[in-house]
């Protein structure tokens, strides 16, 4: 017998979200609470804010199908092919089974603005030859698109799943929003979440990682086990900040994040290597064939270059002497050796994600990492 669940008030938890917004035709998982919105005054910000990298429906079942009514709005860079979109089933903390959205609206985007819209239409996306015994399941969203939510079904029962016991919070970039990962399973953060048995919230927003505080007010109000916060490289691509105003703007974020969480071990992790930026300031545009280039003029003393931004973010954490406050290079988990895979100069490739993935959970959970694993 096929059963709809109600993806609020039942067995259901959309973990990774921090509210639901009602539709006429369903629900938007939302990552930032909705006192949030009238703090958004970038359109690009409100653009990318619904994305739920990170979001996950989590429950039990012992269905040997699963479908998922959603409607989901995909973007993509105008210089480039649309990424691949998808949603990931998790069983049991083990396999992932991947099935594509194909028919949901194609948004091109230019300098941060929606340039043209194909209407798509709705679509079930579906996962069947589960078996019939009872089984932990994560439904995991499209990191990078929107998603409408409208109607979940099994063909069984269902009961309350569990979370991981500990939860990590992580603020970032477009390099940890991951739109180009092979799936939401497969973006760098959930990697890592997964491997180390974390509870995710993402809070990861594409080219908007501009030290907001309505996002350190978010993270102080929210629980939280582990912390980590990578930053810098929004600042340089859009010129938002010099020397002079980038180091109070850290100091104050995490000033915001320790009231809320004393002695929360607390990692800032600097940005991974971006060639034209290393030594050069913001902002960066793209060039005719879509890589980035960094055309600001780099004033010594003054302008941001990753060169510079780095060695200011290492002394902001080290100033602070918080025993529980670690500080990671970016290049570290992307370095100069690795640019090749920077498809545009400035982001990662699907195999650049799990790579980051890989050396960050070795350098943070490893024996001589700053956190514990387990």
């Amino acid at each position: 017998m096929v059963e709809e669940l109600p993806l609020t008030g039942g067995p259901v938890t959309v973990a990774g979200a921090l509210r639901l917004d009602r539709t006429a035709t369903g629900l938007v998982p939302k990552r930032l609470p909705a006192w949030t919105e009238v703090q958004m005054t970038d359109p690009y910000m409100r653009m990318v804010a619904p994305r739920p990298a990170g979001v996950r429906l989590v429950f039990r079942t012992d269905a040997d199908a699963i479908e998922l009514d959603v409607h989901v709005t995909r973007f993509r860079n105008a210089y480039f092919p649309p990424p691949p979109v998808a949603f990931d089933l998790v069983v049991d903390g083990g396999e992932v089974i991947s099935a594509p959205a194909e028919r949901g609206d194609l948004c091109s985007v230019a300098a941060g603005a929606v340039v043209e819209t194909i209407q798509g239409t709705p679509e079930t996306i579906r996962f069947d030859g589960l078996g019939r015994d009872w089984k932990d399941v994560e439904l995991w969203l499209p990191q990078a698109s929107v998603v409408e939510l409208r109607a979940l079904r099994v063909d069984g029962d269902a009961a309350p799943g569990a979370l991981p016991p500990r939860r990590w919070i992580h603020y970032g970039s477009s390099i940890s929003h991951c739109a180009e990962a092979y799936g939401p399973t497969r973006t760098w953060p959930a990697h890592v979440a997964r491997k180390a048995g974390l509870d995710l919230l993402c809070l990861a927003f594409s080219g908007c990682c501009q030290l907001d505080p309505f996002v350190a007010r978010t993270i102080r109000d929210e629980p939280a086990d582990l912390i980590s916060l990578k930053v810098g490289i929004n600042v340089l691509n859009l010129d938002t900040m010099k020397i002079r105003t980038f180091g109070p703007a850290l100091h104050g974020f995490l000033d915001t994040v320790r009231e809320g969480h004393p002695d929360t071990p607390l990692l800032v992790v600097s940005p991974i290597t971006c060639p034209t930026a290393e030594d050069r300031a913001g902002p960066t545009a793209q060039d005719a064939r879509g890589t980035y280039v960094a055309l600001g003029d780099s004033v010594p003393g003054a302008s941001l270059t990753l060169r510079a931004m780095r060695e200011l973010i290492e002394e902001v954490v080290t100033v602070r002497a918080d025993p529980r406050l670690s500080y990671l290079d970016g290049t570290a988990l992307l370095g100069p050796d690795d640019a090749a895979g920077l498809y545009d100069g400035l982001h990662p490739d699907a195999d650049g994600y799990l790579t980051i993935g890989e050396r960050f959970h070795e350098r943070v959970f490893g024996p001589a990492g700053p956190w514990e694993e387990g």
